[in-house]
């Protein structure tokens, strides 16, 4: 047998079941303990309208978390998410209020998101700057073209169809819920089931291994970027379609409610490990949190204090995780 053939090999047998193994029970138990807790304290937080409250704050940083995912567990990191989001909503917004009908508006603003995610795949896999470095660039540079489309004013969002998009159900599961559960019903079948999603953890898993094995692995990075734009775009449009208007200063501070989701989900920093179903888990959890600290009347400055820790102690427990399994 070959070296590469064995190589490809150990790399399989390396990525099967991570996805699986990566959802961690714990934080399933967490999730229903709070939900029970926050019933008993709360007349408000067990509703129907409150629930959907929670699935429609959670769809819209979960669509971004979900190629947020992709990129983390191919041993990536993006950080210009929240800035993509902002500058696809306006370039959609700008589109219509210069004549361009919605389909193309919106095609206009997914198209911003993959050019977004190709610049960054391609620096990052081409000329191998490091990801933090790359994504926090872009990140600046696409807030700031936000401005630059807009001219740094609010357009307000006329057009019926985009605003029944943040508004309209089927069957009382609003609308951009569906467009969420989508994503990840997409995104999940996909890890590890096609070479997409079994790539995406054979490069986080072991990049040199992968190269070894036949991986294309720089073109492979570029695809999990584009993915990532794509969904953050996405999740701009339907930001937009939630709040009725576009701002270039919309999503500020997003990334750390999607990076939170997806270390609080399972995913590994260094690669590897993680799946979008923990990453659900995650928002579930944080969304659930964030409302109850809202129905509790908590300022919102002390909200953003809990998703910090929750965020540094996820870390921590990654880095925790991964030494006692280098140590066996």
């Amino acid at each position: 047998m070959s070296a590469a053939a064995t190589t490809t090999g150990r790399v399989r047998a390396r990525i099967g079941g991570r996805g699986a193994a990566s959802l961690n029970p714990g934080l399933v138990v967490a999730l229903g303990i709070i939900f029970v807790a926050l019933s008993v304290i709360s007349p408000y937080f067990f509703t129907a309208d409150n629930i959907l409250n929670i699935a429609k704050a959670v769809t819209v940083v979960g669509t971004a978390s979900a190629g947020e995912t992709v990129v983390i567990i191919s041993g990536g990191f993006d950080l210009s998410v929240g800035s993509t989001m902002a500058a696809a909503g306006m370039l959609a917004a700008w589109s219509l209020e210069v004549g361009a009908p919605i389909p193309l508006a919106f095609v206009a603003a997914m198209g911003l998101g993959v050019v977004i995610g190709l610049v960054n795949g391609t620096i990052i896999s081409y000329f191998h700057i490091n990801p933090l470095i790359t994504t926090l660039g872009t990140l600046a540079i696409v807030r700031g073209l936000a401005f630059v489309i807009s001219g740094g004013r609010e357009i307000v969002i006329s057009d019926q169809a985009w605003l029944e998009l943040g508004t309209g159900e089927l069957l009382v599961i609003p609308f951009i819920v569906l467009i969420g559960l989508a994503t990840f019903l997409v995104i999940g079948w996909s890890m590890p089931r096609t070479p997409f999603g079994r790539y995406a953890y054979a490069i986080g898993s072991n990049t040199r291994a992968a190269r070894l094995a036949g991986i294309a692995v720089d073109r492979w990075r570029l695809a999990f970027y584009i993915v990532c734009g794509a969904t953050a775009a996405l999740s701009g449009l339907i930001l937009t379609a939630r709040t009725g208007s576009a701002r270039p200063s919309a999503a500020v501070g997003f990334e750390l409610d999607v990076i939170t989701a997806v270390i609080l989900g399972g995913a590994s920093l260094s690669g590897g490990r993680g799946s979008v179903w923990g990453t659900l888990v995650g928002l579930l959890l944080i969304g659930v949190i964030n409302n109850g600290l809202t129905l509790a009347q908590v300022p919102a400055f002390w909200q953003q204090v809990v998703k910090g820790v929750i965020l540094l102690s996820a870390v921590l427990y990654d880095e925790l995780r991964r030494h006692r399994r280098d140590d066996t």
